[in-house]
């Protein structure tokens, strides 16, 4: 499996991020980092999430990618785009629900020329450990499957506080 990355771009306020390979918390924080300042770009207009490439995302990623869209649509009455061409990862983003919060697309609308990699940025494990809270009750948000297949991880995450 390749190794996990995330690549970015931004043009007039219209972002993309793509996750490559096998994307795992490792990039929690830098990834957090990133939509903190999406969100705070001044001409913010538009986001796409590409995960065509994507060969693995763990649910701390996809907690933060629902983080994304549930943020989009609250702040800016914003649906972000979800590309996904990988059978098997369209089949997860079902199962977590991520067609309630994101316009998830089957075809291939995003081209790497422009794109640069984000760099994993180390956190503290407090942070880490609040990160994977926060992405995780996202997902819990979502649907009723996914309160129950996340619920004892957050509290067990929740009793190390």
């Amino acid at each position: 499996m390749e190794q996990g990355r995330i690549l970015v771009a931004e043009q007039q306020g219209a972002f993309v991020l793509k996750l490559v390979g096998d994307v795992r918390l490792t990039f929690c924080t830098a990834l957090d980092e990133f939509l903190k300042h999406m969100f705070s770009a001044p001409d913010f207009a538009s986001v796409v999430v590409d995960v065509s490439e994507a060969e693995n995302i763990d649910s701390t990623t996809l907690g933060q990618l629902a983080k994304l869209a549930v943020c989009a649509q609250r702040r800016f009455g914003l649906t972000p785009a979800l590309v996904s061409t990988n059978p098997d990862i369209s089949h997860m983003l079902d199962t977590m629900g991520f067609e309630r919060v994101f316009d998830v697309r089957h075809e291939q609308p995003v081209s790497d020329e422009q794109l640069a990699e984000l760099p994993i940025v180390p956190g503290s494990e407090a942070a880490v450990r609040e990160r994977v809270l926060e992405a995780h009750r996202t997902l819990m948000g979502l649907s009723a499957e996914n309160q129950a297949q996340f619920s004892e991880l957050v509290s067990a995450l929740e009793g190390y506080r």
